[in-house]
């Protein structure tokens, strides 16, 4: 049974779980495009993972949603999943996987936005002023994400994949609390597949060339970031509120500028830096209540 929305320790456990594999996708997916397209890497992370979601029900012997109700689960897989992975890394061909990760980290107050359209969660003044803010961060890392201070179109393209998220991660907790977290994910993991698949038809020549590193960095965006975290990722929000869990997504900031560094040599720019500053900051004020008073009421006999 879905929680009161309110972040539980297993809530919180679930959402960090998947911040440290997510944190790590962006530099491996810009370690794989040295050798594969990024249809192929959208293909390939997005296969893998679904392989492990359909072993995992097995093994649980959990059941799938009937098929009178995949066809909203397959589109929000072929938008939620195949258009966010795509873009991404397409945007990875030009752009520091740290300068994508930065834009990604408007995800949350988006996600926010779109609840309190969709699911009718409330969106507060503060909310409107962190986006305006958070905007003008993803601007200057757009802005920036070049050699010169110059608009570049793939980056933008990232701010397709934060909208793309927004949608699954807001549309599949209503569907979550009918069909279950596991399966819901499963079936949006085929529709991503099939989404991907047009754009990867050269994935089995690739995988007899590319070098088994390369490889690796595929499998490893499988396994770890798609199954672990889209897993752990499903499971928080089914215990808590969209906006309160997807908050959690601006920490995968640092650590993704940290693991781009160290694995990459990957060194971000002053106005990037700058620019993530900004966005992590609107994200933090979107995400966070103003000071009240409390009125504390007086027990009454049948309060434990």
């Amino acid at each position: 049974m879905e929680k009161s929305g309110h972040l539980d320790a297993k809530a919180v456990l679930y959402a960090s779980i998947a911040i440290l594999t997510w944190s790590s996708a962006y530099a491996a997916i810009a370690y794989g495009l040295g050798s594969y397209t990024p249809g192929e890497v959208a293909l390939a992370r997005l296969a893998v993972g679904t392989g492990c979601f359909l072993a995992w029900m097995r093994v649980r012997r959990l059941p799938l949603p009937p098929l009178t109700a995949w066809p909203p689960l397959l589109a929000l897989g072929v938008l939620g999943l195949a258009v966010y992975h795509l873009c991404l890394n397409y945007a990875e061909t030009h752009i520091a996987s740290g300068t994508a990760a930065i834009i990604i980290a408007l995800a949350p107050t988006a996600t926010a936005a779109t609840s309190a359209l969709w699911l009718n969660e409330r969106l507060s003044g503060r909310m409107i002023m962190g986006l305006s803010v958070a905007l003008c961060g993803v601007i200057l890392v757009v802005l920036a994400s070049g050699k010169n201070l110059s608009f570049q179109p793939k980056a933008a393209l990232v701010l397709v994949s934060v909208l793309a998220a927004a949608i699954y991660f807001t549309g599949q907790k209503p569907l979550s609390a009918r069909h279950g977290a596991a399966a819901v994910t499963t079936v949006t993991f085929i529709g991503g597949t099939l989404g991907a698949l047009p754009f990867g038809l050269g994935l089995a020549h690739a995988l007899s060339a590319a070098p088994l590193s390369r490889t690796a960095a595929l499998l490893w965006l499988g396994l770890a970031p798609t199954f672990v975290g889209y897993l752990t990722w499903n499971m928080a929000i089914h215990r808590a509120s969209v906006s309160k869990v997807t908050s959690f997504i601006y920490f995968s900031t640092p650590l993704a500028l940290l693991i781009g560094w160290l694995w990459l040599g990957e060194r971000p720019g002053g106005l990037t830096l700058t620019g993530g500053a900004i966005v992590v900051a609107g994200v933090i004020l979107s995400n966070t209540k103003g000071r009240a008073v409390r009125k504390v009421p007086a027990r009454t006999a049948c309060e434990s």
